[in-house]
């Protein structure tokens, strides 16, 4: 019998016993090697869902995940053991969405993780054979499972379109937002004047390339005359981002939200937005983005592991919950092994 951590309603996260259901055709098995808890997870711990996607029943979360194979995939040209990461958005590929190009936005998507769908907080996981991605050899399993936020900031500055040099503000340094900005700094943008309430993340992003890293919005508008910037991207976790992102840029200026709010509702005042005449975009999950976040971390371009702050095994997997919704200073991104932690497995 294996654990999984269990989610069952707002505040509520307990490890138990899973049982694994049995796979089907067009499944692998996977032993779990590493899971990231993310700010959907978190969402889901402190407000019991994010939008129509509520918990009905106790499920398992987990969608950014690594795992070993527990059989040969000649197919992919992988070997039983090969460490793999998984795309969790299974589309439905046939939609007008899908066909279009946006499978990150197909309403009928199968997405691991994402209740009543089980997620990878537990050992082992059956996943579709089309969802594996390989990775270099020299990944480690939180590289790997880094692809995946990685991927979603790639998809948010492609929405993005920064231009050359053009300087631009980011809301928000949480994991999200500092791999937005790693990618950023890789498109060739100018100045990046970044913004957080936490000093911990604000240090890290001057670490990570940000120009200046303020507590608030009006640090910007301070650095800024109150002109405010042509590009903002938003990455938090708050109903009053959007507002921040809107003050933070200029008239004509574009803005990208990323973030998900907590309680799936944002606070914004309609007539700075509209006297701006701002030009604002959505972002959610990610496309075909793969290949490229591979690339970026194969490269050096993009280091993922500045970003994973807190290692830790299943059995504290709530513990871990707890910490990222108490704001704990130090907290930015946490690795749960449902193996043991890497240096238990020597």
């Amino acid at each position: 019998m294996s654990h999984a951590v269990f989610l069952h309603a707002a505040g509520d996260a307990r490890v138990a016993p899973f049982n694994l259901r049995e796979g089907v055709p067009g499944e692998t098995l996977l032993d779990v090697a590493a899971v990231g808890l993310c700010g959907s997870d978190l969402h889901y711990y402190k407000d019991g869902g994010i939008g129509s996607a509520v918990i009905a029943t106790p499920f398992v979360p987990g969608h950014e995940f690594s795992g070993w194979l527990t059989e040969d995939l000649p197919e992919l040209g992988l070997t039983r053991g090969a460490l793999v990461a998984v795309d969790p958005n299974q589309a439905c590929g046939q939609c007008e969405h899908c066909r279009n190009g946006h499978p990150n936005l197909c309403p009928d998507v199968v997405f691991i993780g994402a209740p009543p769908h089980d997620g990878a907080m537990t050992e082992r996981i059956w996943v579709p054979t089309s969802q594996i991605v390989a990775v270099p050899e020299t990944f480690s399993p939180s590289d790997a499972v880094m692809l995946e936020p990685l991927g979603v900031a790639i998809h948010a500055v492609d929405l993005a379109r920064p231009r050359l040099l053009e300087r631009v503000a980011l809301i928000g340094c949480g994991p999200i937002g500092l791999l937005i900005l790693q990618v950023l700094r890789t498109a060739g943008v100018g100045e990046i004047l970044a913004c957080d309430p936490q000093p911990h993340r604000r240090e890290l992003a001057l670490k990570l390339g940000a120009s200046k890293a303020g507590a608030s919005v009006a640090d910007i508008a301070e650095w800024t005359k109150g002109e405010g910037l042509p590009l903002v991207i938003e990455a938090t976790n708050a109903p009053e981002g959007f507002r921040d992102a809107i003050r933070a840029a200029r008239i004509g200026g574009r803005v990208v939200l990323v973030g998900i709010p907590d309680g799936d509702s944002y606070v914004i005042p309609a007539a700075e937005a509209r006297r701006r005449g701002l030009n604002i975009k959505f972002s959610r999950r990610m496309g075909h983005v793969y290949p490229r976040a591979i690339e970026l971390v194969a490269l050096g371009k993009v280091d993922v592991e500045a970003v994973v702050s807190h290692r830790f095994p299943l059995a504290e997997g709530p513990a871990a919950f707890q910490r990222h919704a108490a704001n704990e200073a130090g907290m930015v991104k946490s690795m749960i092994y449902p193996g043991g932690l890497p240096e238990d497995r020597r």
